[in-house]
């Protein structure tokens, strides 16, 4: 077989999402949940920097994967193996994640850098003497300088660590911004990377709905362990069951299967999926931490009300870049609902020992869901994604 054969048949040939892909992103419900649990048990401004800079790293080895899966095709027994050896990986950051700042350390950096690694290499074979082979050289350069931090940071003390990791976390995000440029070696603009905007909206589609299943689970297992459910959990479980459903319908108004009419450049799809979606998803994370709270305490403490606004408000900041990224339009509805979750937010931290937990789940509930309704009738009514 000759090389451009070889290689046409390496490439996907449909932007359906390959069997192969959603195996991978099983690991994925572990690892949401192992982020959950690690703020859940330090709900303190430090564990939520903790929490952050984990949940940077769990993304990006999953939104780097999902990019390098754009361009190859899952019926092949190598990506197959391939794809397999990331999930392992995957599976063995996800263990780290409740002592990454602990004993855990080593592991998890070690399992994320094998896949930052692991993964241009794969290309840079598949791929050898095209373009995309050179973009991941580039890519790979990237890696290795943020992956200085990363292991700076597994032998410092915690303290430090926060620090190098922060540092790691941010020229990993910073990469693609700066066009992989590296200074006498070259660049990987975002016009040199083509791409299956269909694929890619697929698979940020699938593992958003992998984040809001971790709302049921835990939802499910606070009312399991509580041995019972009693009035005021079960009115609790539905407010939270609705605050989850209205979630999902305010995501899928707006960034549904309908989006081929939008930017389908590869800046703009970098934006719209690599970062946009990284804050959409976190926020749904923190919506299902937020329940769990809500479910499991009596009183609302400035912890509870601050994660509990704080969700949907990380949520429509990625809504926001979304449609700004995608379509151009500035989401003047979101700025508005922003705006009203933070006046709950201060009034709650303010009144946080007379306020019921039921009250200021409701005022959430309220401001999301007439934005889900909003944004759905906005969208029947003319399809132009300027809710």
């Amino acid at each position: 077989m000759d090389t451009t054969s070889r290689r046409t048949r390496t490439r996907r040939s449909k932007s359906e999402v390959g069997p192969v892909e959603l195996f991978f992103d099983l690991v994925y419900v572990f690892a949401i949940i192992q982020l959950s649990h690690l703020l859940i048990e330090h709900l303190t401004w430090q564990g939520a920097a903790q929490t952050v800079i984990v949940f940077g790293a769990v993304w990006w080895g999953w939104n780097y994967t999902a990019w390098a899966m754009n361009w190859l095709n899952p019926s092949r027994t190598s990506v197959q193996l391939f794809s397999g050896t990331l999930m392992l990986a995957a599976l063995g950051m996800s263990i780290a994640i409740p002592d990454a700042f602990g004993n855990g350390a080593w592991l998890f950096v070690a399992c994320y850098l094998f896949m930052g690694i692991l993964r241009p290499v794969f290309i840079m074979l598949t791929f050898k003497g095209e373009q995309l082979a050179a973009n991941y050289r580039m890519l790979l350069i990237w890696t290795l300088a943020a992956g200085v931090f990363w292991v700076a940071g597994a032998a410092a003390e915690p303290e430090a660590r926060l620090i190098l990791w922060l540092i790691a976390v941010l020229i990993d995000y910073l990469a693609p911004l700066a066009h992989f440029r590296v200074p006498g070696v070259g660049a990987a603009p975002m016009h040199l990377w083509e791409t299956d905007s269909e694929h890619l909206a697929e698979r940020n589609r699938l593992v958003f709905i992998i984040a809001l299943g971790e709302s049921i689970l835990l939802m499910g297992g606070t009312v399991v362990y509580a041995g019972g459910i009693t009035p005021s959990m079960a009115l609790s479980l539905l407010v939270g069951f609705a605050s989850l459903f209205v979630l999902w319908w305010n995501y899928f108004a707006l960034a549904g299967p309908d989006t081929k009419g939008g930017d389908g450049s590869t800046g703009a799809l970098r934006s719209a999926y690599a970062y946009a979606h990284a804050f959409m998803v976190f926020g749904a994370i923190l919506v299902a931490v937020s329940t769990e709270l809500r479910l499991s305490h009596d009183h609302l403490t400035p912890a509870i009300v601050i994660v509990t606004v704080g969700g949907p408000l990380v949520y429509l900041i990625g809504n926001i870049l979304f449609l700004r990224s995608r379509f151009g339009r500035i989401a003047r509805s979101r700025f508005l609902a922003m705006g009203v979750l933070a006046v709950i937010g201060v009034a709650g931290i303010f009144a946080v020992d007379d306020l019921p937990i039921l009250v200021l789940s409701l005022a959430v509930l309220t401001v999301t869901g007439s934005l889900a309704a909003l944004t759905a009738h906005q969208r029947q009514a003319r399809p132009s994604h300027s809710a």
